[in-house]
Formats: structure tokens, sequence, C-alpha cells
């Protein structure tokens, strides 16, 4: 059943959980996100709100939920798309680069806590790769943005290995 729900509004998520509930869910691939090009001060306010909606607060209100199951039933793996812009400040692109400097450490502090358990999580923490993301953040201009990206059928792959495998983290690109 294909569900179409905004995952930056709290009703988004509920949408999609409620769909879910009642079916065991194995695997949680968290990976819904938006980007934003450009100085911050110089950004519309309601697009900053939907980079860390969209990023934070609709990603974690869902692996909140969907976690819980998963606890509960001592099974499950998780895998959260982070960045390595995470570790970085990222003049033009601070919100983007904060809200995935959110997202790893989240990963790493919710995988700590269910160490005692058999719920795994896994951060994927990619450099630049090839999707619709640069367009979308107005990002085709900067040199990130025009330069030679990672495949996304890779960076995917390697994401979901790491995950089945149990890993805590991945790095992908040979860039990184």
């Amino acid at each position: 059943m294909a569900v179409q729900a905004d995952l930056a509004t709290v009703e988004g998520v509920d949408k999609l959980y409620e769909v879910v509930q009642g079916r065991k869910v194995d695997l949680l691939m968290a990976n819904a996100g938006r980007g934003l090009g450009h100085a911050f001060l110089d950004q519309d306010w309601n697009r900053i709100r939907q980079v860390i909606d969209t990023n934070v607060t609709g990603t974690t209100c869902l692996i909140h939920r969907v976690g819980k199951d998963m606890r509960r039933r001592n099974e499950g793996r998780i895998l959260i798309t982070g960045s390595i812009a995470g570790f970085t400040p990222g003049s033009f692109q601070a919100v983007y680069n904060a809200t995935k400097s959110y997202l790893n450490s989240f990963s790493f502090a919710l995988r700590e806590e269910l160490r005692d358990t058999k719920v795994t999580v896994t951060c994927l923490m990619p450099g630049a790769t090839e999707t619709e993301f640069f367009a979308r953040a107005d990002m085709l201009d900067t040199k990130v943005g025009s330069e030679d990206k990672d495949d996304a059928a890779m960076v995917a792959r390697m994401g979901f290995e790491a995950m089945m495998k149990g890993e805590g983290d991945i790095v992908t690109g040979l860039k990184n």
C-alpha cells in the first residue's frame, strides 16, 4: 500500500504510522530530508522551518513511534541517514548541516541506549550523492552542487548492507 504523507508534520507521521500499526516493522530507513542553500539570514523562515521539521522533528517522531514497537518486540533495524556534512559547520547551508549533526549524534546515542536489545541503529553518512537534492536546495551553482557525486544506488546499497550487518555507522564515498 502506498502512502503519501508529509513527514515534516506530526500529522504526516501519524498518517504513516496509522497505516503500519498492527504490522511488524522489521526495518525502518529514516531517509526523508531537505536541504537549503544560501546564507542563513537571506533564507525564507518558512523554508528553514521545513528543513528542520523534515530532517529533525519528523524523523525523530517517526523513529520514536516505530522504535518503541521494535524495543517492545526486542527486534528490528533502524537506518538513519545523517551526513558527513554533520561534522562541519556549513557556511551557506548552516541549517542543513546543523540538522545532519543532530541526526548523526542522535543515531549514536540511540544505538547506545538500545545496546542491550536486539534493535540495531546504523547511521549512514554519505557525502555528495547524485540525487535531486542539490536542485531542490537551490545549490546547483555551488562547488559541491556542480561537482561529480556518488551514485545514489551505491550509497543506498552500502547503507542497507551496513544496517543488515548491525554496524553502527558507515561513511560512503571515496572522497570521504
